[in-house]
């Protein structure tokens, strides 16, 4: 069942002013800790909460837990000196403020990436000492301008950092926080000699992750089966797009929705992540996945109107806030195992207004 729209809205307009406007408005309890949410979909924090802080911050991590994310995701970029760190793109014109530093004025370039032209700044260009000299910023600001007033406060993480970080969250929340790591552009990694995999597998066995701490996810399959090969025992998460394919794998990801891609999947993946497009009705992708002993995490919930379908939009305004709460009652109705959002505090509460 819904909330009522009067209850949703007034639920959203305060989300929205309160997230927006500071941290401690989803602050842990005064002793530090919060019991572990009841049964339902996971709730993941893409790219920690991102709706309400830029993107890959410590910032946004700390912020998506407090706000009742079960997992955080980290995307996976190596520097010049093979160190994963965590951002959106390797291109980083757009998530730092190089573009504004004269001394890296020399590196901007442009390269093929994935079979397309991209001009910019590049983490594979520079010394993981280096890149600790930027500060991050808002990667969509005419979406985003409250965001933008956190530009230069975060610096670029590692991947090791996103795990202690993780980690201590863990013991403030009283919850067991995971980790999920997506590897970028796996196979153009491969072929400049910076493989994302080999070292995302040393940092995880330097850790000692469990299946309850990590769960690795990638576009590419045989990224995935390279993880798979190194018997870590972490489940795997197939992401699908809604158009073309992998990069480099002649498949389209149509066929790999299809019930034998699905069975296919599930020899070396536990889980799929559609677009949530994808898991709307007529289509059977939801039912057909679970048949084949998949779980199925759906991506990416955001509050504006522009990332909303039509029905959950309200006024004109692209950026304004739809009725998010809506259409995670629809997916959570549907029966999805897990949501990946910018805003992982509505995907909570819209969680808990389903129990009653």
């Amino acid at each position: 069942m819904s909330v009522a729209p009067r209850r949703r809205s007034i639920l959203l307009a305060t989300a929205a002013v309160t997230a927006a406007a500071t941290a401690p408005a989803v602050a842990a309890p005064a002793d530090g800790r919060r019991p572990h949410h009841r049964s339902g979909p996971l709730v993941i924090g893409h790219r920690g909460a991102a709706g309400w802080r830029p993107e890959h911050t410590a910032d946004a991590y700390t912020y998506a837990v407090r706000a009742g994310a079960d997992w955080i995701e980290p995307d996976l970029v190596p520097t010049k000196d093979h160190v994963l760190v965590v951002r959106h793109e390797n291109e980083i014109g757009g998530t730092t403020d190089v573009a504004g530093r004269p001394e890296f004025a020399d590196r901007r370039t442009t390269k093929t990436v994935d079979g397309k032209a991209v001009t910019g700044w590049f983490t594979e260009d520079f010394l993981l000492r280096e890149l600790r000299t930027l500060r991050t910023v808002e990667r969509l600001p005419l979406v985003r301008d409250r965001n933008t007033v956190f530009d230069g406060r975060g610096s670029v993480m590692t991947f090791q950092e996103v795990i202690d970080l993780a980690r201590r969250l863990s013991w403030e929340s009283g919850r067991r926080i995971a980790v999920f790591p997506e590897t970028k552009h796996p196979t153009y990694f491969r072929s400049i000699g910076l493989p994302l995999e080999e070292e995302l597998i040393r940092v995880i066995r330097r850790n000692r992750l469990t299946a309850r701490d990590c769960v690795v996810q990638s576009f590419e399959p045989t990224s995935l089966r390279r993880v798979a090969a190194a018997r870590l025992g972490l489940p795997l998460w197939q992401a699908l797009g809604t158009s073309g394919g992998p990069y480099g794998h002649g498949v389209a990801y149509r066929d790999m929705m299809t019930p034998a891609g699905l069975r296919e999947i599930a020899s070396y993946a536990q889980w799929i992540g559609p677009d949530k497009s994808s898991l709307v009705p007529p289509g059977t992708l939801l039912a057909d996945a679970h048949a084949a002993g998949l779980k199925v995490g759906a991506y990416t919930f955001r509050a504006e109107n522009q990332y909303l379908p039509a029905a959950y939009r309200r006024g004109s305004a692209p950026t304004a806030f739809g009725d998010a709460f809506a259409e995670y009652a629809f997916h959570y109705g549907q029966g999805v195992d897990a949501v990946v959002t910018d805003f992982p505090d509505l995907a909570a509460q819209a969680r808990d207004d389903l129990r009653g």
